[in-house]
């Protein structure tokens, strides 16, 4: 599955296991993410591709605006640490 700016993933490594956040920006083999509160959009998380598995979610440019917008967005998808349906098999 194509990554895009504002998909959401579910990372699969570290300390951060099974929380989702949504994706800023691809630098492959890496990419750049945030979830508005541990992980704000100023001090976004690098992570590498490996370590993160995709959902089916994509957020709007606004959604990416501010942290405030970011979480609420996030929270609307389902994904602030609860399993969602949206997650696609890799």
């Amino acid at each position: 599955m194509e990554l895009k700016r504002g998909q959401v993933v579910k990372s699969r490594a570290g300390r951060d296991k099974d929380s989702y956040m949504a994706v800023l920006e691809l630098d492959p083999p890496w990419v750049v993410l945030a979830d508005g509160k541990k992980r704000p959009v100023e001090r976004p998380k690098r992570k590498k591709l490996m370590h993160i598995s995709p959902t089916l979610i994509v957020l709007s440019e606004e959604a990416l605006a501010t942290n405030r917008k970011l979480r609420a967005a996030l929270r609307e998808a389902g994904g602030q640490g609860e399993n969602t349906p949206y997650d696609a098999e890799v």
